[in-house]
């Protein structure tokens, strides 16, 4: 079908939509705003700043993307927000520009954020997330694909989630999440690895053994952090990729590891 935009609609002189993009009734959409084919605002929906939204999402209503940053050192300029396709933003989700001029919050694609969550400035999301209802992002925060984050749960800035993890609900996180693994309550401790979830996304028995070494490595062994990693990159499975995923992200994180539990 044709684009079509509800007559009570806003859509800001500049703004640049694709094919069969549906606007609904009292939506907005700002003048530098770029929306991708096929993507469906309901009414009430505000996409605003220099903002991208790429093809096939759906934002429903009360949303807002592109709002301005929240962080007190934004001294003006160009920053914006650019999102993937196939994302779902429910009602009252907020997503917003990055705090400097020409700097981007991220958003992949392939995202479920259900009611009320919040992402804010400079977050850099991957792909495959799954956001539940309240979740409260906080500035500069890495997500990585694969991710279920649980409803009602608060993440510091500055923190990073690794693929296949799990945060629970209502859990406060402040220090880095590593891959494969769980973490919940206050502040979040890590509590086992994300078992079920590596089965639903088709790891091998192999690998979730592999992923369980990593586990007992890092959290069950009595070794500080130095020793758990000297342990691992020795490690005789060292080389796969669950390994060297966990490596790699250790090598970024600035916050430290979640403590276990």
């Amino acid at each position: 079908m044709a684009t079509v935009i509800h007559p009570t609609a806003i859509v800001e002189s500049g703004a640049q939509l694709g094919a069969d993009v549906e606007v609904g009734a009292y939506a907005y959409v700002g003048a530098e705003v770029q929306i991708g084919d096929r993507t469906h605002l309901h009414h009430h929906a505000s996409v605003e700043g220099f903002t991208t939204v790429g093809s096939a999402c759906e934002v429903f209503p009360y949303a807002f993307l592109g709002g301005k940053t929240q962080d007190l050192k934004h001294r003006g300029g160009r920053p914006g927000l650019r999102i993937g396709d196939r994302n779902v933003f429910r009602e009252y989700v907020s997503a917003h520009a990055a705090t400097h001029d020409g700097d981007f919050t991220t958003i992949g694609s392939d995202n479920v954020f259900l009611a009320y969550g919040h992402i804010a400035h400079d977050c850099q999301l991957g792909n495959h997330i799954v956001a539940s209802n309240n979740f409260g992002l906080s500035g500069h925060i890495t997500v990585e694909d694969h991710v279920v984050i649980g409803g009602m749960s608060g993440l510091h800035q500055f923190v990073r989630v690794g693929a296949y993890a799990m945060v629970g609900g209502m859990a406060k996180l402040v220090q880095d999440v590593p891959p494969f693994m769980i973490v919940d309550g206050i502040p979040a401790t890590v509590r086992t690895f994300n078992k079920i979830g590596l089965e639903r996304h088709g790891f091998t028995p192999a690998q979730i053994e592999r992923v369980k070494q990593i586990y007992r490595t890092l959290y069950r062994e009595g070794l500080n952090r130095t020793q758990a990693f000297e342990r691992l990159s020795t490690h005789p499975d060292a080389a796969t990729e669950e390994f060297q995923r966990l490596l790699a992200f250790a090598k970024k994180s600035e916050r430290g590891f979640a403590a276990g539990a």
